[in-house]
């Protein structure tokens, strides 16, 4: 009975520590639970930071020819002309590619004259309708209603109007270059006029024209189909360029002396 009751009185005194070491190791889950939870946040953080950034973002920073922002479509001015260079409509953009080069074969290969040409269409159209319209008085049959071609006065006005603002757009580039102010857009345009004076020397102006015609049916075409590898091959030439311009400018022209500064012009 004395053991028994010595073994009874031993169980209450051994029960706070066992208290205190259950207290302990639930402690150390909560606190294991919790580091385990700013891992996952942390790991999550650092997951997010890894990924990559959406596709569009990508895409924006991509370089593009001429620092390029919207379509080929966008960039030859959309609408209807838009549609014809980008063959949109293929029976619209063949037709005027064949009817351009039909003019260019009897204007440039059979040196065929513009006012002749007219001349001649318009006898023959004339001589045709004059026939017609007196051969149905004997044949009994109505005359032919030959339609009444009226210019409408907007459509002049709107292209004139453009026509001016390009104009006067060109000017101001000429005067600006013509200052002095920015080396850069003068040896451009030199280059450019340089260039245009060559192939103007090998050919006339109506091929020049058509060749013109003939790359803005196929360039852009060929451009927005492979844009991403076209884009990757300018981004290469444009470095180097610039490289190239950085060695001429430190060598050459930054030696030449120029026109007063704009900061002089607004003081």
């Amino acid at each position: 009975m004395a053991d028994e009751h010595k073994h009874e009185e031993s169980l209450p005194n051994s029960d706070p520590a066992v208290e205190i070491v259950e207290r302990g190791s639930l402690i150390d889950k909560i606190s294991e639970k919790i580091h385990h939870k700013g891992n996952s946040s942390s790991s999550s953080d650092d997951e997010s930071e890894k990924k990559p950034s959406s596709p569009s973002s990508l895409k924006s920073k991509v370089y593009r020819l001429f620092g390029r922002e919207r379509p080929v479509h966008k960039v030859l001015g959309g609408g209807k002309p838009a549609d014809i260079f980008m063959w949109k409509n293929k029976k619209m953009s063949g037709g005027v590619l064949g009817g351009a080069t039909v003019a260019w074969v009897l204007f440039e290969l059979m040196e065929y004259h513009l006012l002749t040409l007219l001349c001649h269409v318009m006898i023959v159209t004339l001589a045709v309708l004059f026939l017609w319209s007196n051969a149905t008085m004997f044949i009994h049959k109505s005359p032919p209603k030959i339609p009444e071609v009226h210019i409408p006065e907007e459509p002049l006005l709107q292209l004139a109007s453009g026509l001016r603002i390009e104009i006067n757009r060109g000017f101001s580039s000429l005067h600006e270059i013509a200052s002095g102010r920015d080396l850069k857009k003068f040896l451009s345009a030199i280059f450019g006029l340089w260039i245009l004076s060559i192939l103007g020397g090998c050919c006339s102006f109506l091929t020049l024209a058509y060749v013109a015609l003939v790359l803005l049916f196929t360039v852009p075409l060929v451009y927005d189909k492979y844009e991403d590898k076209v884009d990757s091959y300018g981004e290469k030439a444009m470095a180097e360029l610039k490289k190239q311009y950085a060695v001429l400018d430190a060598k050459v022209l930054s030696k030449i002396p120029r026109g007063p500064l704009k900061d002089k012009k607004k003081d």
